[in-house]
């Protein structure tokens, strides 16, 4: 494995080289000095999700949701605890399916909320439903590479 890692910001969306062994450290984001990790998940729209799925060397775990879903609404602070102890080796996003329905119709998400693992730019793992905690976190580092 190589020993720097590509990790796109969650704010400015540039791509920035980290050395492995800072993942843990707390790095921030060459270009707009903000946190690369922040304990919360990233809103994805169509003009930033290429680059998160393909330029990140992590995994990037995906929420495909909708403001008016009940269990999408239900499943979000669950999501939100798993990013905690998901990052920083891996990217935990969202993507508002209402908001960005070509994203949605481009990976054939026919009910949500659903969860996509990517790795490497390909999607690796689905899980369709609402999930809590506990359950993301073992259910993504079931699927991401070790």
């Amino acid at each position: 494995m190589t020993d720097a890692l590509h990790l796109v910001c969650p704010h400015c969306h540039t791509t920035n080289r980290v050395a492995r062994a800072h993942l843990g450290s707390a790095p921030d984001c060459g270009s707009c000095h903000q946190p690369l990790f922040t304990a919360h998940s990233t809103a994805l729209d169509e003009a930033s999700f290429d680059k998160h799925i393909s330029r990140n060397h992590i995994p990037v775990l995906v929420d495909f949701w909708a403001p008016w879903c009940g269990p999408c609404r239900q499943m979000a602070p669950g999501f939100e605890q798993a990013a905690k102890q998901l990052e920083p080796h891996i990217r935990v996003a969202k993507v508002d399916t209402e908001a960005n329905p070509s994203l949605a119709a481009r990976f054939h998400i026919r009910s949500i909320p659903t969860l996509a693992l990517f790795v490497g730019g390909r999607e690796v793992a689905r899980q369709a439903g609402a999930l809590g905690a506990a359950d993301i976190v073992r259910w993504t580092q079931a699927h991401a590479p070790r």
